[in-house]
């Protein structure tokens, strides 16, 4: 029997607005790819992303462009030849990994070899914004053990003090966005490293790097926006300690899966992130993201409403996806 495929644009609000060096948003705007063949159906999230020229549009019709190689039966392996990475990609390869399981009766989790599941603990994501009003975000999760922080302004230590002398019992990931310079990133990097930050993200834009290798680190590096693929990671070797892998910017599980191998071959430690999304969305990076030394799936915590069956969140911890939801 032949497949079916059909794409969808969503939008679920978020609770209240989402802040990073970049701008400001009030929902998430998702595309969900559904694939059928027969009685057996596989679905995808996806949330085009700006930042890499993404727009709902665009990858929408980057997914229909696809329709008659999807009917025709391609594998995930042979898309990754005829699809760039990137939201449109992701999508596609998510619904397939879920058909294949829903056609098989082979969990995700058993085909990727994900043994010992468990539930992981999520950072939360705290906006960009002054810093009395970061304290009080950061006031009240402060009972939360991981606490991820927006940052990427020009008054980024007055911010780094807030939150830390407002959560003071939780580890605390440091997110500029790209939004540090040449001239402030030692001074930043020094500040953040007294005050006791477990790891920062990006501090500079991605493409002007190299000064990384030149400079302390007296707090571990993570590349987000400098890594897509696997094949983006030996150029980083010794700029950064540890990568950020996102589905969105991997172009699916498939892609995710190899980059993260890699990333430990080469000894970088692994984070794996992702853009504010549902809980279909997360369910694959859930299983991605078992053994990681850093986990960031909270885009259901911030969002006003979840699609339903959602992941199961108690406090900062998720659980794996049933598979009425995905995989």
């Amino acid at each position: 029997m032949a497949r079916v495929i059909s794409v969808e644009a969503e939008r679920f609000p978020i609770a209240g607005t989402f802040t990073i060096s970049r701008g400001s948003k009030t929902e998430a705007e998702v595309i969900t790819c559904t694939i059928s063949d027969g009685d057996n159906r596989g679905w995808g999230e996806c949330v085009p992303y700006k930042r890499y020229g993404e727009t709902m549009d665009g990858v929408r019709d980057a997914i229909q462009a696809m329709r008659r190689q999807i009917e025709d039966g391609i594998s995930r392996t042979a898309l990754l030849d005829v699809m760039p990475a990137g939201a449109a990609r992701n999508a596609i390869d998510c619904a397939l990994w879920d058909l294949e399981a829903k056609m098989s009766g082979i969990a995700v989790e058993d085909a990727i070899h994900a043994v010992s599941l468990s539930a992981l603990e999520t950072a939360y994501t705290l906006s960009l914004g002054e810093p009395e009003a970061m304290a009080a975000q950061a006031h009240a999760n402060a009972w939360r053990p991981l606490l991820k922080v927006k940052i990427g302004g020009d008054n980024d230590m007055s911010r780094i003090r807030a939150v830390t002398e407002a959560a003071p019992d939780s580890r605390i990931i440091l997110d500029a966005n790209e939004g540090w310079t040449d001239d402030n990133i030692v001074a930043n990097l020094a500040f953040a490293a007294e005050h006791g930050i477990a790891l920062i993200e990006q501090p500079l834009p991605a493409g002007r790097d190299a000064r990384l290798r030149h400079i302390a680190h007296p707090v571990p590096i993570c590349a987000d926006e400098s890594v897509h693929e696997a094949k983006d990671l030996e150029a980083l070797v010794g700029l950064y300690d540890a990568v950020n892998i996102k589905l969105d910017k991997s172009g699916g599980l498939t892609a995710a899966l190899t980059l993260r191998d890699r990333a430990r071959e080469l000894g970088f430690e692994v984070m794996v992130g992702c853009m504010v999304g549902t809980s279909l969305a997360m369910a694959p990076a859930v299983l991605l993201a078992q053994g990681a030394e850093f986990v960031d799936l909270d885009g259901p915590l911030l969002l006003a409403r979840d699609r339903q069956p959602g992941l199961v969140y108690e406090g900062s911890l998720v659980s794996p996806p049933d598979r009425t939801l995905w995989g």
